[in-house]
């Protein structure tokens, strides 16, 4: 079969020890599910319950890469997050059994056009600035069986050696 257009490969990420790749299909994103950063943005994490919302799988930006900086913005963002990989099941899985599809964990940086984010919030669509191509930069997935899957241990980034963001996965 022949494609009517050019079509973009399947994105995926290394997995850490392995030749293999991990294909990624969707991104979902958790919004206001850290409280401290709720609180920085001026939300009250004890009113407002997290929600979700997706970015395209070309926002990912292998490790080691360069991102070009976007045009249009005077304030870009970025965020160490938590990844999750699902593995088979992905939005069909059960209430409560998702733990039994994490197929691994991995570490990557959102980013977000604040200035733009700002405008667009006047207007009722604030998540407008964050599913871009290039807004996702990852670092590899490891297999569940390598990781602590506790829900607990530390998280930080450097920019240009200087620690910027701290944190634990318990919160």
């Amino acid at each position: 079969m022949k494609y009517v257009i050019d079509f973009a490969p399947v994105t995926t990420l290394p997995v850490v020890g392995s030749s293999d790749l991990f294909p990624v299909g969707r991104i979902y994103c958790v919004g206001r599910n850290y409280a401290e950063h709720a609180r920085e943005m001026g939300h009250d994490p004890d009113r407002e319950p997290p929600f979700f919302f997706m970015k395209p799988a070309n926002a990912i930006v292998l490790h080691g890469a360069t991102i070009p900086y976007p045009q249009m913005t005077k304030d870009l963002h970025h965020e160490i997050e938590m990844v999750v990989a699902i593995g088979k099941g992905g939005a069909n899985i059960p209430v409560g059994k998702a733990l039994d599809h994490v197929w691994g964990y991995g570490v990557g940086l959102d980013m977000t056009r604040r200035d733009l984010q700002g405008e667009a919030k006047k207007m009722g669509r604030p998540w407008r600035w964050q599913g871009l191509r290039q807004f996702g930069a990852m670092h590899r997935a490891a297999a569940r069986q390598q990781n602590r899957s506790s829900g607990e241990g530390a998280i930080w980034l450097k920019v240009n050696g200087k620690t910027t963001q701290t944190g634990d996965l318990s919160k």
